[in-house]
């Protein structure tokens, strides 16, 4: 698979070769009329180069989270993209070309600048560089997500073993009292509690960022007291000795670029897609 770095430079090579080529044909002429000529030739070949490269196709990228992260993991689980088989092996179907992305900021930042491209963020990172899409005719908001009209819901975890330390207790605590669900609620995320008790916390807290499989085993091997994970705790990982305390919902948000006339996805089109059995935007039979 192809990182977002990795697709961002091979353009950017691409453009400079085809820059080179153009400043070559000018240089070579020798009368004003040639290298006018020269100009529009070059132009020209720039444009057939850019087509035969997809520049004018609708062609779809695709656009995907890396191997450990929660909302990679809850993605291709919730749209059949994850499959079982009978001896319960899961298999990650997604396709190989896609274009792996190591941040919900670069996620957005390849959607904005792609007209052809699709990824998925969580619901509380979701801003107006990008469009959101309804899935199944339901958008994405507040109320579809706690009445679970919307379909790509997944929880926020944190992953705790028995006998916490007072003060990772504590924390724990603070995170399910009012105000701990309130600064949830503000963060554009769901309240699993909105009758919760105040409680007062006077702890404070090294957060390490890391993918949600990294936080879990940290919180097995005692690395961290406390391990966040953006999806479901598997029962791999319960049997090592932790538990699951749900401290929030979310949504997981399928968006496309703000140009895009696509206003409406199937559960069946995102499968379809990031397995790669549908591979243009219109391409409507499949």
């Amino acid at each position: 698979m192809k990182t977002c770095t990795q697709g961002a430079e091979r353009k950017g090579a691409n453009q400079k070769a085809q820059r080179a080529s153009i400043r070559k044909r000018f240089y070579i002429m020798k009368t004003r009329t040639s290298k006018l000529a020269a100009i529009f030739t070059s132009v020209a070949l720039a444009a057939t180069m850019l087509a035969s490269c997809g520049g004018s196709s609708d062609k779809i990228t695709v656009i995907s989270r890396e191997d450990g992260s929660g909302t990679r993991g809850a993605f291709i689980e919730l749209t059949g993209i994850e499959e079982k088989d009978s001896n319960g092996n899961k298999t990650d179907n997604t396709k190989k070309d896609a274009l792996i992305c190591k941040s919900t900021d670069v996620v957005l930042t390849q959607v904005s600048g792609d007209k052809n491209a699709i990824g998925y963020i969580s619901f509380g990172s979701l801003n107006d560089t990008v469009k959101a899409l309804k899935v199944e005719g339901v958008e994405p908001s507040t109320a579809t997500i706690e009445s679970g009209d919307y379909k790509i819901v997944r929880p926020f975890n944190i992953a705790v073993k028995d006998g916490l330390s007072d003060a990772a207790q504590d924390f724990e605590n603070y995170i399910l009292s009012s105000d701990g669900q309130d600064i949830i609620e503000k963060a554009g995320y769901i309240k699993i509690d909105k009758s919760a008790a105040a409680y007062a916390s006077n702890v404070t807290v090294d957060v390490q960022q890391s993918d949600s499989s990294t936080g879990i085993k940290d919180a097995i091997n005692g690395t961290s007291d406390i391990g966040m994970a953006s999806r479901d705790i598997s029962d791999d990982e319960l049997s090592q000795g932790i538990k699951s305390v749900t401290i929030a919902q979310d949504a997981i948000a399928v968006i496309v670029n703000k140009d895009n006339a696509v206003e409406d996805i199937t559960m069946d089109e995102i499968k379809a897609i990031y397995t790669g059995s549908k591979t243009t935007w219109s391409d409507e039979s499949k």
